[in-house]
């Protein structure tokens, strides 16, 4: 029915025939160039950037250069300096960095539909998943025992991290804070509506859903783990990243082959496809 929705749509769609209002759009120079200015000044506002420019040639007024940086999704300079400095802890401390967060996934079950949370940790600078729990009821005991079980010396959720970054979520209760600090890692809770300070763990969240569950009829809580055992192995070993130089994050020692015929391993019934060569 895609194509009886566009038809829809365009029914709808004025664009075509609304004229344009307003000042002219400043030069693509001009824009690039208050990009330029508010991202290596951090303590800039209108002002002084719209001075800068005139300095250059460009007479352009302050609220332009405010209407610019709103279009490209930069705030004002109070809020870009904290961002701005976010930016540069996370990557200074890559490597010592894990996020966690949750999602959620209908599970068709004998009582209908249901709701399952899925909880995961992500090592920010190796992008390795951790799936630390799934469950209908993520209550303060359940989530106490999460945080037992990744601070355990044999467990690689947060091996090697100093920090463990997560949203303000009340299912991240005070205990669990408690225990994943007594692990010798620091929680930091982020400021509330900002998605885009653990930006790696809600990027996976689209990737597995996009790739993968919006794929699927899940039935019972078991389909739901299987599909998510064969994505991981899918993105951990399969899947090109282009965060990551567009390389395969952890590839197998025997898929490392130049030579030999082309292969095509499915998962999920070929949802899922990786191609390599096979050993001779």
């Amino acid at each position: 029915m895609g194509w009886y929705r566009k038809l829809v749509a365009r029914k709808f769609d004025g664009s075509k025939a609304r004229r344009g209002s307003g000042r002219p759009r400043i030069k693509r120079e001009v824009e690039q160039l208050i990009i330029r200015m508010a991202s290596e000044n951090r303590d800039w506002g209108y002002d002084r950037i719209a001075g800068a420019l005139a300095n250059l040639g460009h007479e352009i007024s302050d609220q332009t250069v405010g209407n610019v940086l709103r279009r490209h999704g930069l705030p004002p300079a109070p809020e870009r300096r904290r961002t701005i400095a976010w930016a540069t802890f996370v990557r200074t401390h890559l490597a010592l960095l894990a996020g966690s967060d949750f999602f959620t996934a209908e599970v068709l079950t004998l009582r209908g539909l249901m709701t399952y949370y899925v909880l995961f940790f992500i090592h920010l600078e190796s992008r390795r998943i951790y799936i630390a729990g799934i469950t209908i009821h993520p209550k303060e005991a359940w989530m106490k025992q999460i945080a037992r079980n990744v601070t355990m010396d044999d467990c690689s959720a947060l091996r090697d991290c100093r920090y463990l970054l997560h949203d303000r979520d009340t299912k991240f209760t005070r205990s669990f804070r408690a225990i994943i600090a007594s692990g010798r890692v620091e929680p930091l809770a982020l400021p509330a509506r900002s998605p885009n300070l653990n930006a790696h763990a809600e990027r996976w969240v689209r990737s597995v859903k996009e790739e993968c569950l919006s794929k699927v009829i899940l039935v019972r809580e078991r389909s739901l783990r299987r599909a998510l055992s064969n994505y991981l192995d899918h993105f951990h070993a399969e899947r090109n990243h282009q965060g990551k130089g567009n390389v395969l994050l952890f590839p197998r020692v025997d898929d490392r082959q130049r030579e030999g015929p082309v292969r095509c391993r499915e998962r999920l019934g070929g949802l899922l496809r990786y191609y390599h060569r096979e050993a001779a």
